[in-house]
């Protein structure tokens, strides 16, 4: 059986691609969406296909139902009480969020809904996220004695320190008006416009050259670790080697010509 399939024969996570953008949907909505491992499976599964796609463009991941995503499934997890397991599930959730920030291409959250625990690390893990007025975050294992300590990791580089642990220990709902002051994501759409409002972002992303945005995200991550001195020369060394590309040619004589560039990938 795949790892994208139930027992019912309904797809956990469903995907969808259009003129370069893929749309993966978490389809649990019984369950608010939440990780099972088979979700955690079928993600990865989706998403080290994606990783070597080249037609890809653009990743939104998206959620079926009344929610984004409600976090680990309790229920399965205390069906399973062992550390063994336990250990074995996290490192699984810690690998799909890795994968996300290391995707070649932009990976964009489509939040509506609650994103809770798991649910809340998994749109910190997106590059840029969108949420509906009526969204709301949290990072609530608190409130079930469980610190939410691998969501922690995706929260923390994301949001301010105080207002990340903030939340993490009260496990208070945060809005989405709050969330775009903290920087968990990128802006906040009326329910109705949601889509239009992730349309618009994927069309404007999938505008640009291909190269300088798999070459972008590559970078923009690999020097936030770096000290200034090392990011400057790293980065220097990149743009560098984006400015070889025929779409780094093309686009700057067409920007000289004044006519729209014609993008080659390469």
């Amino acid at each position: 059986m795949s790892a994208q399939t139930m027992t019912s024969e309904e797809p956990i996570l469903t995907r969808e691609e259009r003129d370069g953008v893929v749309t993966l949907t978490l389809n649990r909505p019984r369950q608010y969406n939440a990780l099972s491992e088979e979700m955690l499976h079928a993600l990865q599964e989706s998403l080290d296909g994606i990783a070597t796609d080249e037609s890809v463009r653009c990743v939104v991941i998206a959620g079926a139902g009344k929610a984004f995503c409600a976090g680990h499934d309790l229920k399965q997890m205390r069906s399973n009480p062992h550390q063994d397991y336990y250990e074995d599930l996290f490192q699984c959730c810690g690998r799909v969020m890795q994968s996300i920030v290391n995707l070649p291409v932009p990976v964009i959250a489509r939040v509506h809904g609650m994103a809770t625990a798991a649910g809340c690390q998994l749109v910190a893990s997106c590059d840029l996220a969108i949420a509906a007025e009526s969204a709301s975050f949290a990072v609530s294992g608190i409130n079930v004695g469980l610190f939410c300590s691998t969501p922690a990791v995706a929260l923390s580089r994301n949001v301010a320190p105080k207002q990340a642990f903030e939340m993490l220990v009260t496990g208070r709902f945060v809005s989405a008006a709050e969330a775009v002051t903290y920087g968990l994501i990128n802006r906040v759409a009326p329910d109705a416009e949601l889509d239009a409002a992730v349309a618009e972002l994927t069309s404007s992303i999938c505008s640009k050259s291909p190269v300088a945005i798999r070459t972008g995200k590559a970078m923009f991550a690999r020097q936030r670790s770096m000290s200034l001195e090392e990011a400057y020369a790293y980065a220097g060394q990149v743009m560098a080697c984006n400015m070889m590309a025929e779409d780094a040619a093309e686009g700057i004589d067409a920007f000289i010509a004044k006519r729209k560039p014609v993008w080659k990938g390469r």
